[in-house]
């Protein structure tokens, strides 16, 4: 019984390889980018953002394996579709000013991308700085005291 489990299982873990969503790793041209506040922002930026916000991902070995292709398409796809430096002007709905706000509030970089990408992982020195910088470059979001 645990062998036609274990089968099973091995089958289908090839079987999905061959579905070919989340294969694709063409990054589209760059359109546009906003004109950054400094270097430094940038560099932060590149680093712990760009691999989901930008058209410059770059795409790890695993990510040819299903399903984890799966789960990394869709994560670049929803990153871009929210806030895309290399859209900027051009992509209708691009949440620049919201991004220092989900540094702040540690949404952002994602807790699952920090593992495999050290470089993400940003000191309190750091984290301040990219805020500061999104904040110059994209402007800032209102807080519900400000809207008052």
């Amino acid at each position: 019984m645990k062998t036609k489990i274990f089968m099973g299982l091995a089958l289908t873990a090839i079987a999905i390889q061959f579905i070919p969503y989340g294969k694709d790793h063409t990054n589209p041209p760059i359109i546009s980018e906003p004109t950054w506040d400094s270097p430094r922002t940038k560099e932060l930026f590149d680093n712990a953002c760009s691999d989901c916000h930008s058209h410059q991902t770059k795409y790890p070995w695993y990510s040819n394996i299903a399903p984890i292709s799966w789960l990394l398409a869709r994560d670049v796809e929803e990153g871009r579709e929210h806030f895309n430096v290399h859209a900027w002007g051009a992509q209708k709905k691009n949440e620049g000013k919201e991004a220092a706000k989900e540094v702040r509030e540690g949404e952002m970089p994602l807790w699952f991308y920090l593992p495999t990408h050290p470089e993400a992982r940003l000191s309190e020195t750091q984290k301040q700085e990219l805020i500061d910088g999104l904040e110059k470059t994209f402007g800032k979001e209102k807080t519900e005291k400000e809207e008052k």
